[in-house]
């Protein structure tokens, strides 16, 4: 058992029925009235992030999750198959389980696999990835007084945000956590 004085970002803990990972916490001392602690959770299982206040000291029972890197391999129907890069063992995971994480990978990317007792729950993909630029409109030379941007389809169905000189077949670089342009590679 933990309590609140153990949160920090990444911490995962049972909650509620469910396994839940803290995005973000802020400790709050009122002027008047006792401490609390602000978080915003994340469920481990489906991905949905919601906000939830705690006590200061409250218990909470903490989770110990273990991260392997497995590579990603191929997409087989409804399934994602993985293979553990130690032990070349073969896992997979069901497409509706890994919600908005399937379009920053793509074939032979190496992920981490969330596991809780060798039981694979989630995947994170890497911080940045490389994608290529599959579909967007032509930029207009000379129209960049405003530093606009225009949408771009990868390689994968992500549609990222990109300024007005990227071009097709171009490989840019995403960041995974906000869906980003950050460059080209």
């Amino acid at each position: 058992m933990a309590d609140t004085s153990n949160f920090r970002n990444g911490f995962t803990m049972r909650h509620k029925n469910g396994l839940w990972t803290i995005v973000e916490f802020q400790h709050v001392k009122p002027g008047k009235g006792p401490a609390f602690v602000r978080t915003k959770l994340k469920n481990v299982e489906n991905g949905k992030v919601v906000d939830h206040t705690f006590r200061s000291g409250e218990k909470v029972e903490e989770v110990r999750l273990e991260k392997r890197p497995y590579q990603y391999l191929y997409p087989d129907g409804d399934f994602l198959i993985f293979m553990n890069t130690e032990t070349y063992e073969q896992i997979q995971l069901h497409k509706e389980g890994l919600g908005d994480v399937i379009p920053y990978i793509k074939e032979s990317d190496i992920c981490s696999v969330m596991l809780l007792e060798d039981s694979p729950l989630t995947v994170e993909p890497p911080q940045t990835v490389e994608l290529a630029v599959k579909e967007t409109d032509p930029g207009l030379r000379g129209d960049t007084a405003q530093g606009g941007s225009k949408p771009a389809h990868m390689e994968t169905g992500l549609v990222v945000q990109v300024p007005l000189f990227i071009e097709e077949g171009q490989v840019l670089r995403i960041d995974s956590r906000t869906g980003k342009y950050l460059g080209r590679v």
